[in-house]
């Protein structure tokens, strides 16, 4: 339920994934779900928690894009970077690989290094050729970056490369499982042109508009802590989640045991081992 709402009605996909944590907190993908409505609502220390509860019950390094831009959102890039670089990424999947690259890249804006940001991004998949599904994003990523450097003649062109691989994407719906080659040179001169620079600049310049305003919005904040033991956004420790929110239709997931809190100390001495999911951003 909660993954046929977070496109309408993320607040309500959220009480569904806490209600299915309360049922079956020791399952890997209730926790991963309930991690990702917790981003969606952006409530990161939660989602983090979760993610790492979900990478120890699955052994999966799937979500460690997810887990880097949580402690964006946390305003900790810093951290965020040191993630990022504890899991050898030959070990992740492409799709995956290019998620961590585009929040890693996010993480070197947070720092105002964009020139270390643009070389995140410029991975083997960065190919303006060919279109997979995540192309769009790293396109637009790229163009972002470029945008910061003040590149804006190649930022226009690889936000219109990201228009371009999201278009043939979509119409390759159904056809095509992953890959799609992009044959720009056959396009007319005036097909070629037809995309306004100053309308994809502009598109560029919201981007990065909406990122200094989530900085902004985020660095500083207090992070709440659980020295108490009652289960309340921890942000390094504990599986258990419960008065999130502050409602009282907030569930506590799961009941801590002796081999969770000794994995949950791990992950506080620094064992972290750093899906990239798809469309959640």
């Amino acid at each position: 339920m909660a993954s046929m709402l977070i496109d309408s009605d993320v607040a309500l996909a959220h009480r569904h994934a806490q209600a299915a944590g309360r049922r079956a907190g020791r399952v890997s993908v209730v926790r991963e779900t309930l991690a990702i409505t917790a981003y969606a609502v952006e409530d990161y220390t939660l989602a983090l928690r979760e993610l790492r509860t979900y990478r120890r019950l699955s052994g999966s390094n799937e979500q460690l894009p997810l887990m880097v831009d949580c402690e964006r959102g946390l305003g900790r890039p810093e951290k965020a970077l040191e993630l990022g670089r504890s899991v050898d990424r030959a070990e992740l999947s492409v799709p995956t690989r290019v998620e961590l690259a585009i929040a890693m890249s996010g993480a070197r804006l947070d720092l105002g290094q964009p020139e270390q940001a643009l070389a995140e991004l410029e991975i083997p998949q960065l190919d303006a050729s060919t279109a997979y599904r995540y192309s769009p994003g790293l396109f637009d990523a790229y163009a972002v970056v470029l945008a910061e450097l003040g590149r804006d003649d190649e930022a226009a062109e690889w936000g219109r490369r990201a228009d371009v691989a999201a278009e043939v994407i979509a119409g390759a719906e159904g056809e095509f499982d992953d890959i799609v080659e992009i044959v720009e040179e056959e396009l007319s001169a005036d097909e070629m042109h037809a995309v306004d620079a100053d309308a994809v600049l502009e598109r560029v310049d919201a981007a990065a508009a909406e990122h200094d305003a989530h900085v902004a919005g985020t660095v500083g904040s207090d992070v709440a802590s659980d020295d108490d033991g009652d289960g309340r956004h921890d942000d390094d420790s504990g599986d258990d989640v419960s008065d999130v929110g502050g409602s009282g239709d907030d569930v506590g997931v799961g009941e801590r045991d002796g081999d969770e809190d000794n994995d949950d100390d791990r992950d506080r001495d620094g064992g972290e081992d750093a899906e990239g999911r798809e469309g959640v951003r």
